[in-house]
């Protein structure tokens, strides 16, 4: 009787390490089980993306307002592209805004984050950012700085 009592206790303590891990793992990776609810989609084309990645966030002030869609490249321009699924409830982003890649955290993660305008209309669905600031790349600021560009 005690065998059988610490095999289930064993299967158990199985069962939640593995759904442990699990968790962590959707929350470095940054999926979610979770929908992702109603959102329009915005665009933003940028000279570099550095290390951005689909499923990343995009942020106002700090607040995760949305995640990128997809990166694409632009035949036309050769610039990327990159489609935001911004949510629904925050629909009064000022069409001047621009959108900037940062890194946030020790492990480097990059995102996007809305720096808000001052202008009386909003983006809405299917409208591109205006102004972009791409992200910075260290290699090539080391590379200009040895060579005394």
């Amino acid at each position: 009787m005690t065998q059988r009592t610490m095999e289930i206790a064993v299967g158990l303590f199985m069962i939640a390490g593995l759904a442990a891990v699990l968790f962590l793992a959707l929350k470095v990776s940054g999926l979610s089980l979770q929908s992702a609810g109603n959102t329009y989609t915005v665009y933003a084309n940028f000279n570099d993306i550095g290390g951005l990645r689909p499923r990343g966030r995009v942020s106002m002030a700090g607040v995760t307002v949305g995640s990128i869609d997809s990166i694409t490249l632009e035949p036309e321009t050769f610039q990327a592209r990159v489609s935001l699924a911004i949510r629904s409830d925050v629909d009064n982003i000022p069409a001047d805004s621009s959108a900037v890649i940062r890194t946030s955290g020790l492990l480097g993660e990059q995102y996007i984050d809305i720096s808000i305008g001052g202008d009386m209309e909003s983006l809405a669905e299917g409208d591109t950012f205006y102004s972009t600031q791409s992200a910075m790349n260290l290699e090539r600021m080391i590379s200009n700085f040895a060579s005394g560009r």
